[in-house]
């Protein structure tokens, strides 16, 4: 996986989802089907889609308070935000963390 999305609004604050009394924070393989997903619900419009980088990702865990959000990883061209998987932070890190390496080492490759 190259990268993942979250949605986010003008104001830092990230997209989620009330889920039995915690929240749950779909996220995206791509900004295509982020906003896809974004067309089909209206409660999203305020939001756009943002690549979840190590600070991104810090700032989104410290507002969601770690424990009390969970992360759904959206299938692929679903724009149902129920059809997905639970992500557990730390899958969430290393796909982040394995992304910025990703891509530091191709635009290292254009010097």
């Amino acid at each position: 996986m190259s990268k993942v999305y979250g949605m986010q609004r003008a104001n830092g604050d990230w997209f989620a989802l009330e889920d039995r009394q915690t929240f749950r924070v779909p996220l995206f393989r791509s900004r295509n089907e982020a906003m896809e997903a974004r067309a089909f619900n209206p409660e999203m419009l305020l939001f756009k889609p943002m690549i979840l980088s190590s600070l991104a990702l810090k700032a989104l865990a410290a507002e969601e308070n770690g424990d009390a959000a969970h992360y759904w990883l959206v299938d692929e061209a679903q724009v149902n935000l129920k059809r997905g998987h639970r992500i557990q932070y730390g899958q969430l890190a290393l796909l982040c963390h394995d992304a910025q390496a990703m891509a530091a080492g191709s635009s290292g490759d254009n010097s």
